[in-house]
């Protein structure tokens, strides 16, 4: 009774929150039917003059876990408040938790004026369905009139529009916008080029070269798990198996090719893919506890030299590996291979690539909102010239200065006294090395990629075919979406189950057939009918 109650109170609260927000301008259903907000927006001058004090939900980066306990203590967070001019008092969820204290927080009707949270991702129904629900507004009037700094990023980026807003034209919260190609690569093979070097081997391109280079590992220089890679907590998660079934023509999830959405999974190319998979792994080129393997584990292996290539990001991979790996080898050198094919020469058809729209760190103002004019002409600080830089570099004589034009981070972030590694120094005075409501600039990560292996890395991954195959961040309805995570849940925890059992050697390579028919039988067919409609529907945006 009292969540029921609740939800009264707050449609109710919209209801006079929306009447008190919509004097003027479009209405909501207008503004919406345009490709971005029209009009002239109020600008601001910040700080703001306000006596107001909003509340603000969001996790705490984990970077910061263990170095500070809450977003006061952080020095980003303090001049964020000083320099927009909006008091703040901040809620975060525990660590790990995020979901479970978002649903609490839901159910108590207790809303903040302002949630941070990934509403494609982690809302089920998707943002559309939190906006319907009175949890959160849509903000097409709001950024039309009070945040003129993203009204006129969105009118210059038409693409960047198309990402931000829901199937029916709906904003729904400040986005986190990837500014750079070159940002939005970050994570392939990684391999060890002195062993290549010694062994006279070429930094292997084809399934063949890695075939060969694998057994060179384990014969020549004594590795007990040539390869290894992060599988928990689902097994070969994101930074797995991905890389090397792109080589088989096809990948992990779903992907469209030739106007038609495809399940990885369920088309032959992954067949091929187990049979290499469990080939190495009964040759001992695999570890042979890759399907328990956590990142304690992969460390431990790179550090012993137990391990010659592995899967992981140009920053959290080489940048923390190399340091591991050169203590126990001063000659040892980290390197990004290639993603693998089968023919001398191809692109690859796959690749780590993320959209320039990223969905976590985005800031929705819910429907309690006390004042949601004064939320949207906050949040609209990131998008400013001066909110730009303070997102990504912080303040100018603290954590960066300019030199001939170019914003330098600070020895206080790159060789911090505290013995904070970079990621983690950045993250106390910036918010440019994880996410949020603001555009990431391309040189925060030309510096944070200390080493010329890291840099080099972007530009050996970037060179796939994944734009052209990659679906972009479409979303069921909302009466779609429990149908497609029933079914989706079910199919993934089988491919799952599938994946381990035939590359351990527990089942035969033929088994795969099978499991495709069990896919179908639990609905595989109406969930790839639903990703083509989602998909349409993302086109005709």
């Amino acid at each position: 009774m009292k969540k029921i109650a609740a939800a009264g109170l707050i449609i109710a609260m919209l209801g006079s929150v929306l009447a008190g927000c919509s004097s003027g301008g479009k209405s909501g259903e207008d503004a919406a039917k345009g490709a971005s907000p029209g009009g002239a927006a109020e600008s601001a001058t910040y700080p703001l003059k306000t006596d107001e004090k909003l509340s603000y939900w969001g996790e705490i980066n984990g970077n910061l876990v263990g170095i500070k306990a809450t977003h006061d203590e952080i020095p980003f967070f303090q001049k964020w408040q000083e320099k927009t001019g909006v008091p703040l008092k901040f809620t975060a969820p525990p660590t790990g938790q995020v979901k479970e204290a978002f649903n609490v927080m839901l159910a108590s009707g207790d809303l903040p004026d302002m949630i941070e949270y990934n509403f494609i991702g982690d809302f089920p129904g998707g943002p559309e369905k939190a906006i319907k629900d009175g949890y959160i507004l849509k903000l097409n009037d709001l950024i039309d009139k009070y945040a003129p700094n993203l009204k006129k990023y969105l009118q210059e980026h038409p693409d960047i529009d198309k990402m931000v807003k829901t199937d029916s034209g709906s904003y729904y919260a400040f986005p986190f916008i990837r500014g750079d190609e070159y940002l939005r690569v970050f994570q392939g093979p990684i391999i060890r080029k002195d062993w290549l070097d010694e062994l006279g081997l070429p930094v292997p391109e084809t399934i063949d070269e890695w075939t060969a280079t694998l057994r060179a590992f384990k014969e020549k220089k004594g590795a007990a798990a040539p390869f290894s890679v992060v599988s928990k907590p689902r097994f070969f998660n994101e930074s797995g198996n991905g890389a090397f079934i792109g080589a088989f023509g096809v990948n992990r999830g779903f992907y469209q090719e030739d106007g038609k959405v495809k399940f990885g999974p369920a088309e032959p190319g992954f067949k091929e893919y187990l049979k290499l998979f469990h080939d190495w792994y009964k040759e001992g080129l695999i570890d042979k506890n890759i399907a328990t393997a956590d990142t304690k584990a992969v460390d431990g292996n790179m550090a012993s030299g137990a391990t010659g290539a592995t899967i992981g990001n140009a920053g959290g991979g080489i940048g923390k590996w190399q340091p591991l790996v050169e203590a126990n080898d001063p000659k040892a050198v980290l390197v990004a291979a290639p993603y693998p094919v089968l023919n001398k020469g191809d692109k690859p058809k796959f690749g780590q690539l993320n959209q320039a729209y990223a969905s976590e760190g985005t800031v929705a103002v819910t429907t309690a909102a006390k004042d949601p004019a004064l939320a949207v002409r906050m949040l609209d600080y990131g998008y400013s010239e001066e909110g730009h830089m303070f997102f990504n570099f912080g303040e100018e004589g603290v954590s960066y200065n300019m030199e001939n034009g170019y914003p330098k981070f600070t020895d206080l972030l790159m060789k911090n006294p505290d013995k904070l590694a970079p990621a983690q120094a950045i993250s106390l005075y910036a918010r440019s090395s994880y996410n949020g409501p603001f555009v990431q600039d391309k040189r925060y990560a030309e510096q944070f990629f200390a080493l010329q292996t890291q840099r080099d890395a972007v530009e050996v991954w970037k060179n796939t075919d994944a734009a052209k195959y990659n679906l972009p961040s479409i979303t069921p309805t909302p009466d779609e979406s429990s149908e497609y995570a029933t079914i989706m849940n079910d199919i993934n925890t089988l491919v799952d189950e599938m994946t381990i059992k035939i590359i351990l050697g527990s089942e035969p390579v033929d088994q795969y057939d099978s499991y495709v028919a069990k896919m179908k039988s639990l609905g595989l067919d109406r969930a790839i009918e639903i990703q083509t409609a989602a998909l349409q529907r993302y086109n005709s945006r």
